[in-house]
């Protein structure tokens, strides 16, 4: 939906400036929301385990204590954007890229709530391993995301041209439509597998919260530091000329999407390591981290070859300015760097998420990113006089470290899983014997 946003807006009279703004409101937004939504990351943990034991109660269990967490979350969460939006003047920021962030982030707010839900009710269904109406969800809300784009920002079939905030309005209204899908289908699968969803105890189960809190607040804070470190060099770059915050955007974009293919994988990688060690097959719960770690690499590999050799046609879809084209090619190239290295970490962090462990990733991401990549960034950016690019190359030296400690945490894991399944054929052949 971001890119969409971001291409639509592109076509604006002043481009560098709209781009900028979507660019800036976005991040900001994603910054302190999916925050709130990653505290539901435990229930890739939680509900995978249960569904490969054959608990489905405690799958259902495990959503009703996620949506008793939303109802007092979101409104938390809707205050720190309002809090953000009110506060950009104080962050240095363009003033011609100001107005137009500030109100998209106003409108981005109202979307909170349905975003919430998608979260909650995404996790549970992929968690038990219903993953189409997720990717129907998702297609379907980008032709939406597309269609009010195309009649909000440039004003179509009667509806008045609003710019940059008619992009966040059609953003709004995909949210929402994607929230009553997912739950929707949950209702529906219930119904046809009889599994018994309205029929557990709706109300909170403190030790399966805490549970869900102890496996989402680290998983949450892995999320939110990696997206804010970006969100903090949006901000950084905004300091800049509008043309540097335009091509950091598009290489963001760009950058974004390849990730949505390993980011997918780590998701089914969480769910098939949860589902095999709730099943009772840890060498199987090994294999499935690997051969995810395989996929992931495999796509980032070829996504870097493209960045390497299309750049200036990938920043063409944005915009014609040649200042910002010239810019996101440079970019883009150091993307090119990182790739590997990015699907490895998100990949293998799902894996260790499946397995329970959602301290690692996190703590990686904080160490290598804020004390390690963005330092670097602002010191090549600013003192060397680099630029973005010098942003973008001190962020790609946290990231290649976080993929490989990740890769080699992952190694380790699966070597005890392997040992835990040697044991468990040891004490079988055991009785076997007696």
């Amino acid at each position: 939906m971001g890119i969409v946003d971001t291409l639509m807006v592109g076509r604006l009279p002043d481009s560098a400036v709209a781009i900028g703004a979507v660019s800036l409101g976005s991040i900001l937004f994603y910054t302190c929301t999916v925050f709130g939504g990653s505290l539901l990351l435990g229930l890739d943990t939680v509900v995978s385990q249960a569904y490969g034991a054959r608990r489905y109660q405690d799958c259902h269990r495990a959503l009703w204590n996620a949506l008793c967490l939303c109802a007092p979350l979101a409104p938390v969460l809707m205050l720190a954007n309002w809090a953000m939006a009110a506060l950009l003047p104080r962050f240095g920021v363009n003033p011609q890229v100001l107005p137009d962030a500030a109100s998209y982030i106003r409108i981005l707010n109202f979307s909170t709530i349905p975003l919430m839900l998608y979260f909650a009710f995404r996790r549970y269904l992929q968690g038990m391993g219903i993953v189409k109406p997720v990717m129907f969800a998702l297609i379907s809300a980008n032709l939406v995301n597309l269609f009010g784009n195309w009649a909000l920002i440039y004003g179509h079939l009667g509806f008045r041209g609003r710019g940059t905030d008619g992009s966040a309005w059609a953003t709004l209204g995909a949210r929402t439509y994607m929230a009553g899908v997912l739950i929707g289908c949950a209702i529906y699968y219930d119904r046809r597998r009889r599994t018994g969803l309205f029929r557990v105890a709706m109300a909170p189960d403190w030790p399966r919260l805490a549970r869900l809190l102890r496996l989402g607040v680290p998983a949450a804070l892995h999320v939110m530091l990696e997206i804010a470190v970006f969100g903090a060099a949006t901000a950084l770059i905004a300091k800049l000329d509008a043309a540097s915050l335009a091509a950091h955007q598009i290489a963001l974009n760009a950058a974004s999407l390849s990730f949505m293919v390993p980011l997918g994988v780590s998701a089914a990688a969480a769910v098939r390591v949860g589902h095999l060690i709730g099943g009772g097959d840890p060498a199987g719960a090994g294999r499935a981290g690997w051969s995810a770690l395989a996929c992931g690499v495999t796509f980032m590999g070829s996504a870097a070859i493209v960045f390497l050799t299309a750049p200036a046609w990938i920043a063409r879809l944005y915009t014609d300015d040649p200042a910002v084209i010239h810019m996101s090619v440079r970019l883009l190239a150091i993307a090119a760097a990182f790739q590997l290295f990015d699907g490895c970490q998100i990949v293998a962090a799902g894996a260790l998420r499946g397995a329970g462990n959602t301290r690692t990733p996190m703590l990686c991401n904080l160490l290598f990113y804020w004390f390690v990549g963005l330092p670097l960034g602002w010191l090549l950016c600013f003192r060397a006089g680099w630029g973005a690019p010098g942003l973008w190359a001190g962020l790609s030296v946290g990231l290649i470290l976080i993929g490989s400690v990740l890769l080699v945490v992952w190694r380790m894991t699966a070597g005890e899983l392997r040992g835990s399944a040697s044991r468990q054929m040891a004490v079988v052949g055991h009785s076997n014997l007696q």
